[in-house]
């Protein structure tokens, strides 16, 4: 059985959704078991979260990085990278912002640090990107192009019950699939 947890802020909802996009397509393999752990909730699910095959980080993308919260809680993990608990565990991200680039790319470079730092092995996304020819759409899964992590986008004046779109979902959901399966063929 192999373990994921999911360790996300969320500062108005939307990331949320993206973070339960994740849960859900790593849940569809067979022989996982997956945790949806909030920054603010860490301390009270860190043995999951230690005892997990994988961690896959998600922040919204404020001002063109990961959000406070979360990066108060990346400073926090200070013990746990000097003790290497982290080490060789897989890795991946994501982020959501309300601009069609917000500057999300800086945001999965910074998780995609913070797991190197902590020694882990980092999953990227194996789909190529969509909505980038004359028959292309929105409705293309990875409609955003990015391949270091899954990248969502929602309107700022729409709530997490109508953004972000499908399509982004389906990204999210097809990058917590694939960590789940690299976890599942590395165990």
């Amino acid at each position: 059985m192999s373990k994921i947890a999911v360790v996300y802020h969320s500062g108005f909802g939307h990331t949320a959704k993206q973070a339960e996009a994740v849960a859900r397509g790593a849940a569809s393999v067979a022989g996982t078991e997956v945790r949806l752990v909030k920054v603010e909730d860490f301390e009270a699910e860190s043995a999951f979260v230690d005892s997990a095959d994988a961690i896959v980080f998600g922040s919204p993308t404020y001002m063109g990085s990961v959000s406070g919260p979360f990066k108060t809680w990346m400073d926090a993990t200070g013990q746990r990278w000097f003790n290497r608990a982290w080490k060789d565990k897989l890795a991946a991200g994501f982020t959501n912002s309300a601009s069609q680039s917000g500057d999300k790319l800086n945001t999965l470079i910074q998780l995609a640090i913070f797991g190197a730092q902590h020694g882990m092995i980092w999953v990227g996304l194996d789909v190529l990107g969509g909505n980038n020819s004359s028959t292309g759409s929105v409705a293309d899964i990875n409609r955003l192009g990015s391949y270091l992590g899954a990248m969502a986008q929602s309107n700022n004046d729409q709530g997490p019950d109508l953004a972000p779109p499908k399509a982004d979902l389906a990204t999210a959901e097809r990058l917590g699939a694939r960590v789940a399966e690299q976890a599942k063929r590395l165990g």
